[in-house]
């Protein structure tokens, strides 16, 4: 199949096909890693290091847990690219909330088949309208010097809608970001007279302070027909004031007459080049271009289906450099897709929280540049 099984893949019809692709994603997961092994001095060497069995087999399913996963905090200490850094099409780090960052690159090869990925999850989930949208932009205004993934992920957001005006909830001001709740709010009121659909994008953390702040004030907004709240990046530095689902849109409802059908999760990783949409019931399924492992934190064994551990990660999409399995630090559950209803029949996982990896000995955990 070669590169035509990525081919097929990332062109497939349906992105929760993962019986129909089982086939296509093996072949694009091994045809990724020899990739890499034989064009990254480090990853052979982290490679030869991890595989005392020699390599993966990619001969079914359970070979997959088989590839060396790579925990995001080697990221954070080190910089390994396959393709040479001046030729990736697009640089970005991680957020940074630990206080270290990961550096990450993606060549044009690599852009092309996830914006393809992009498409296709976007259809899927009815989030593209041919309707101008006003953006509430809960997250950091564009910057020169940001170059985080979170940011470039969440102007890609507001592109599923065309664009009428962007509000941004961080102002850069010389240099620093800082919360203009006032414009937030002020945009919010404006928009709600014009006739365009708004589209909430971006941190739920801000999200729910808006809300709170709405309420404090005894304020609703009415949002025109057609309104959407795009939700990702986690709580971050805001983990101890996150509070229930129930309560956040309970609030959405409350002071903007949003609907939970008119609330979409996503969930993602900066060192890992999927996408996870949240279905009708708010569970993230896993589709065709990516796959999840769950790992046992004590040898780093694959668990099965509802036992918690460390999630794994797995794409045969990035060149510029090995990001085909990564090893996030947040503890997850792993789901059978008919467990949730919806109708989607490939798995879902759940995180239930986070856990540094700082005391987690892995096989990589030497770093790249260590034979």
């Amino acid at each position: 199949m070669g590169n035509q099984a990525k081919w097929l893949l990332y062109w497939h019809g349906d992105p929760y096909d993962l019986q129909g692709t089982e086939a296509m994603f093996l072949q694009a997961m091994k045809e990724n890693f020899f990739y890499h092994v034989s064009r990254n001095p480090a990853y052979m060497r982290m490679v030869k290091r991890a595989s005392a069995y020699g390599f993966p087999s990619f001969a079914g399913r359970e070979s997959l847990g088989q590839v060396p996963p790579i925990p995001t905090l080697l990221f954070k200490r080190e910089r390994f690219w396959t393709v040479q850094e001046r030729r990736m099409a697009v640089k970005a780090t991680s957020s940074g909330t630990s206080g270290k960052q990961s550096q990450i690159g993606y060549d044009w090869e690599s852009v092309f088949f996830g914006a393809l990925m992009a498409i296709s999850m976007g259809r899927r989930h009815r989030l593209f309208s041919p309707v101008p949208a006003n953006y509430l932009m809960l997250g950091y205004e564009p910057h020169p010097g940001n170059e985080t993934m979170v940011t470039k992920t969440q102007r890609i957001s507001s592109l599923f809608a065309p664009p009428r005006s962007r509000t941004y909830a961080l102002r850069c001001h010389r240099g620093k970001y800082r919360l203009d709740d006032k414009g937030l709010t002020e945009g919010l009121k404006r928009y709600s007279r014009e006739p365009f659909p708004v589209r909430i994008v971006g941190f739920p953390s801000y999200l729910y302070f808006l809300l709170r702040a709405l309420k404090a004030m005894d304020k609703k907004y009415v949002l025109p027909l057609g309104s959407l709240v795009l939700l990702g990046g986690g709580w971050k530095n805001f983990y101890r004031q996150q509070v229930d689902k129930g309560e956040l849109y309970g609030l959405l409802e409350e002071r903007l007459g949003i609907l939970p059908g008119q609330v979409n999760e996503f969930f993602g990783v900066a060192e890992h080049p999927g996408l996870y949409c949240s279905c009708p019931n708010r569970h993230f399924h896993v589709p065709v271009y990516s796959r999840v492992l769950i790992r046992d934190p004590r040898g780093l064994k694959p668990l099965g289906y509802g036992a918690a551990g460390i999630l794994n990660l797995l794409s045969p999409l990035a060149k510029g450099m090995p990001l085909l399995s990564v090893m996030t630090d947040d503890i997850a559950v792993l789901h059978e897709g008919k467990e949730c209803g919806c109708g989607i029949e490939s798995p879902y996982f759940e995180v239930l929280g986070r856990a540094g990896l700082n005391g987690v000995i892995t096989c990589v955990s030497g770093g790249p540049g260590r034979a």
